[in-house]
């Protein structure tokens, strides 16, 4: 959504954590709803991302304590660099 439209009443609905709004309203009812805040993993799935910042943050602080994740992720991260070059 780019754009509020002015005068325009909206409903806000929260569905598994996500806080959508929508136009109250016709004609302007028939246009989706949009993402305006919740909680942030579940925006994070809400919006298609792999995962949330905190979830990468709990991923990272598991590789201190864990070998077998700590190595994965040095590879992940070789991959990473490998490609981000390549573009």
């Amino acid at each position: 959504m780019t754009k509020m439209i002015p005068d325009q009443a909206l409903i806000y609905e929260r569905q598994n954590g996500v806080v959508y709004a929508r136009y109250r309203d016709p004609p302007h009812n028939e246009l989706e709803r949009w993402i305006v805040g919740g909680d942030p993993d579940a925006v994070s799935r809400a919006t298609g991302d792999l995962f949330s910042w905190s979830e990468w943050q709990e991923l990272c602080r598991l590789t201190e304590t864990n070998y077998t994740l700590q190595t994965q992720m040095k590879k992940l991260l070789d991959l990473y660099y490998i490609i981000k070059d390549d573009k």
